[in-house]
């Protein structure tokens, strides 16, 4: 496929609609995504949607792929400790990384360089390589260590952004809200989207 590959990591962090939402917007684009689910992810995905996803890497592509209707070439998986995934040097795979929802131990282990996973290192990996990296934390309150991780994070280039809907285009549903923070990602990563119109725009195109 000609188009960039999209890495979409999945933490443990509340939030797991936002990650499945954007896994959709996006190979429902035709948009090729590497998925990286860590285990805490798992478990969130089953307590809070009831979805269970598989263990293992390649069972979780399938998974996805059957899950969202596409083409099995749009997704693929890999293990936290697969450290021979095209994410874990910078001479690999050189698109965007989107950790969403991010918890705030990932935070603190990239804004550190500690790299103890696939996910930990794809975020390294895109900092020092000056890729786009976007992470979206879910946490509440933030403590002082979370806003000096997101600060030191953004001064390295990432970008910072928080779960956080807005409610001045009238949600009607959850789905609504999901999508607010969802059309944020896809305008830092400059995909053209419908899920929200621009400021000052109608949209009166159909939500893919």
């Amino acid at each position: 496929m000609s188009e960039e590959r999209i890495c979409v990591a999945i933490t443990g962090a509340s939030g797991s609609l936002y990650a499945l939402r954007l896994i959709e917007v996006l190979v429902n684009a035709a948009r090729p995504v590497d998925v990286i689910i860590s285990k805490a992810a798992q478990l969130v995905f089953a307590t809070e949607i009831n979805l269970a996803i598989p263990a293992k890497p390649q069972a979780q592509a399938d998974f996805l792929a059957k899950h969202f209707k596409v083409d099995t070439q749009l997704i693929r998986a890999f293990g936290r400790e697969d450290w021979m995934a095209p994410w874990a040097s910078g001479s690999g795979q050189p698109g965007p990384v989107v950790i969403c929802p991010c918890s705030t131990g990932t935070l603190s282990a990239i804004a550190t360089g500690a790299s103890n996973n696939l996910i930990e290192r794809a975020g390294d990996v895109a900092l020092k390589e000056r890729r786009k990296l976007i992470l979206v934390p879910r946490e509440t309150p933030y403590s002082e260590i979370h806003l000096q991780n997101m600060l030191s994070l953004t001064r390295m280039g990432a970008v910072i952004l928080p779960a956080s809907p807005g409610f001045y285009h009238q949600p009607q549903n959850i789905e609504d809200l999901i999508d607010f923070v969802v059309a944020r990602i896809l305008n830092q990563l400059n995909i053209s989207q419908q899920l929200m119109p621009a400021w000052g725009k109608d949209n009166d195109e159909e939500k893919p």
